[in-house]
């Protein structure tokens, strides 16, 4: 399964803000770390809060930061609510996308067994687990 960039990065911003828990980040900063534009990592922050992973102040002082403990949030609920919009494939859209072979289909139901059995593997995993620290990696 392949992840969308826009949820690659929502992961990568919590586990940076895991990391210091008690900073508050700039999206400025942590579109820099990322080597990301600012605009798209601010449409991630929104979705993020709207979600309830993340809290978000402006002006002096303010910035991002978790807005529940690290440990209490798993990789699978995270992928959950930033893939809410993406389909496995288009059979699995809402309104059940534009594929002829509905009624027929049998790789559907097979798809979103294994779809499940990923998301509860994520599920055994905390953003605690994964935080990371903004060095770069030892060689």
């Amino acid at each position: 399964m392949r992840l969308a960039s826009f949820t690659d990065y929502g992961m990568r911003i919590l586990m940076r803000l895991a990391s210091d828990p008690e900073k508050r980040f700039s999206t400025a900063e942590l579109a820099s770390q990322f080597r990301v534009s600012q605009h798209h990592l601010t449409k991630i922050v929104q979705d993020l809060s709207r979600g309830g992973f993340v809290t978000t102040q402006r002006g002096a002082g303010g910035g991002i930061n978790l807005a529940r403990n690290a440990d209490d949030i798993s990789l699978g609920e995270i992928v959950r609510h930033l893939e809410r919009r993406f389909a496995l494939v288009e059979c699995c859209k809402e309104d059940g996308g534009a594929c002829v072979m509905k009624s027929r289909c049998r790789l559907k139901p097979r798809l979103l067994a294994a779809q499940e059995i990923f998301l509860k593997e994520l599920d055994r995993s905390t953003v605690a687990d994964c935080a990371w620290s903004g060095e770069p990696a030892a060689a």
